[in-house]
């Protein structure tokens, strides 16, 4: 006996076309949400620069496809080029040379436990090693400052940089004075404290003392700022680099940033337009993973730390790396902490010091101490005003 068909009231298939609608609809948000992530995802690809490590590396699409999160120990030089070829001209004249405004050797632990971002000083002078070609020019080598290398591409800084600290260095990341500028922006500014005003015509900068909030152009010139603070050399500002780094590090991962699409796309796209990488960082993926792993360190491990140095043999202007920075070197390439040195508190008085008690029996030997260095450090969680 055939069963006869259903028979449903006018309610019945009324609601069955809303369902029917809703699962459409639904499917159609999906799919223009894939879509747009395609899009979104491959125009922030199509945002970075690739340039060579190595002269035969590939760096055409695809090369740091299939990416995934590490957790081994991983070495990445990061450079702020001041390429004058950027902006309007306000960083200055373009004389067709690049160098390396600032440069910092970081160090991700195994398993994210801590990073050690170690500031090289721009003026430090070694005998740099000869470079092949990387789109740039080859570089015969030779006795110089450290940022002179990064004139034949980000692939000779990393040989000039693995030459004076013996680490081999993973992966590259090079930013330019917009790009820096412009991130500091997509973050909504950044707070700083200035113990005392400053005011600079090479930088165009003019700030007065105490807690204030900055904008792209201001952090860049203060990031930049040497003339006017301490004894005008490159050494004098790395202090103030520690405070604007550590100041991006917070805002980027303050809440407000982080729950805001809108925001956080304008960061992710700001940072990607400004960066040359390697190809093993060439994608966002690769970039999202890297970033994940930072995200994973502690703000109180995240350490800046000025590389240890000393005036430059025959040229008290230069510097070059002093006997501590071999420690820094050697805990780096063993993924060890580097141990600081507690700053020096004044000498008792000997007539204050209690008499001392024959009867006592001497005290045992103290223990061996680990080697430790003495550098300016500051911490990502350390307050930058307070």
């Amino acid at each position: 006996m055939t069963t006869p068909p259903a028979q449903h009231s006018s309610t019945d298939l009324a609601r069955l076309r809303r369902r029917r609608t809703v699962v459409l609809a639904l499917f159609a948000l999906l799919a223009t949400v894939a879509i747009l992530a395609t899009i979104v995802v491959g125009k922030l690809n199509s945002n970075l620069t690739v340039v060579q490590l190595e002269p035969d590396e590939d760096i055409g699409p695809g090369a740091a496809a299939g990416a995934q999160v590490q957790t081994d120990p991983l070495n990445i030089l990061v450079l702020g080029s001041d390429g004058r070829d950027a902006g309007d001209g306000a960083y200055g004249e373009d004389d067709g040379t690049r160098r390396s405004d600032s440069m910092m050797l970081v160090h991700v632990a195994e398993g994210n436990e801590r990073i050690e971002a170690v500031q090289i000083p721009r003026d430090t002078v070694l005998d740099l090693p000869a470079c092949t070609d990387r789109g740039f020019g080859a570089f015969s080598g030779g006795r110089g400052m450290i940022n002179a290398a990064f004139n034949f591409g980000e692939g000779c800084s990393v040989e000039a940089v693995e030459a004076l600290t013996g680490v081999d260095v993973d992966h590259v990341v090079s930013m330019n004075f917009d790009g820096f500028a412009t991130v500091v922006d997509a973050v909504g500014g950044i707070e700083v404290c200035l113990e005392e005003p400053i005011s600079d015509g090479h930088s165009l900068l003019d700030l007065p003392a105490g807690q204030q909030e900055l904008g792209g152009e201001d952090a860049l010139a203060l990031a930049r700022v040497r003339y006017v603070i301490g004894d005008g050399s490159d050494i004098s500002r790395l202090e103030n680099q520690q405070m604007v780094m550590s100041a991006i590090v917070q805002r980027a991962t303050d809440r407000e940033v982080l729950s805001s699409p809108t925001r956080l796309y304008a960061l992710v796209d700001a940072i990607t337009s400004s960066l040359t990488v390697d190809a093993g960082l060439s994608s966002v993926t690769k970039l999202a993973g890297l970033a994940l792993r930072v995200n994973d360190a502690p703000d109180e491990r995240i350490t800046f730390v000025t590389m240890p140095w000393q005036p430059a043999a025959g040229d008290p202007n230069r510097v070059e790396a002093s006997p501590d920075a071999d420690i820094v070197w050697s805990a780096l390439a063993a993924d060890e902490p580097i141990v600081f040195a507690e700053p020096e508190e004044p000498a008792d008085d000997p007539a204050d010091a209690p008499a001392p008690d024959e009867t006592t029996a001497p005290a045992p030997a103290p223990a061996e101490e680990p080697t430790t260095v003495d550098a300016t450090t500051r911490t990502a969680a350390d307050p930058v005003c307070g």
